[in-house]
């Protein structure tokens, strides 16, 4: 048998335990909306040739920031920036605060904050007299990032 601590199933975070916020031009809009949200960072990196070596070595030279939601069809908010852009030409940038936390793990809380987010497209109009409910997805890109909140280290990790 294992000698190491072991994760209670407890200190799982709970998938629909989180907040989202979404700030646009000044307007903070709760986004209680969503179903889902993720979003990553992707290292940009340059091979390097090292003398003496067989192989390439990788350095890190930058970064790019992306990400995608699904929320349920019931907002206007982003078709009215993707119209805005249409007939001014002024492309909007907004912030997103993801907040996760679960009263009964033992990590507390994580928020990030997602900086300057701007959305890849979107739906204008849809129907469909099958489903169950209308839900959208949104593609978006961000150009910086803050974690004010991180969660806990669980007992036994370090």
């Amino acid at each position: 048998m294992l000698s190491n601590p072991i994760m209670n199933a407890k200190d799982a975070v709970s998938a629909s335990l989180a907040e989202c916020f979404v700030t646009i031009q000044g307007n903070r809009y709760n986004f209680m909306q969503a179903i889902n949200l993720e979003a990553s960072i992707e290292k940009t990196k340059s091979e390097v040739p090292i003398l003496g070596k067989t192989g390439k070595g990788n350095k890190t030279t930058g970064w790019k920031g992306s990400g995608s939601a699904t929320f349920h069809y019931n907002t206007s908010i982003f078709r009215k920036l993707l119209y805005q852009y249409k007939e001014t030409g002024e492309d909007i940038y907004f912030d997103i605060q993801i907040t996760n936390e679960d009263p009964t793990s033992g990590v507390g809380r994580q928020t990030i904050i997602l900086k300057d987010c701007n959305v890849n497209g979107g739906i204008l109009a849809k129907f469909d007299a099958d489903a169950e409910y209308l839900d959208e997805e949104l593609e978006f890109t961000f150009e910086d990032f803050e974690m004010p909140e991180e969660f806990s280290n669980l007992s036994g990790m370090l």
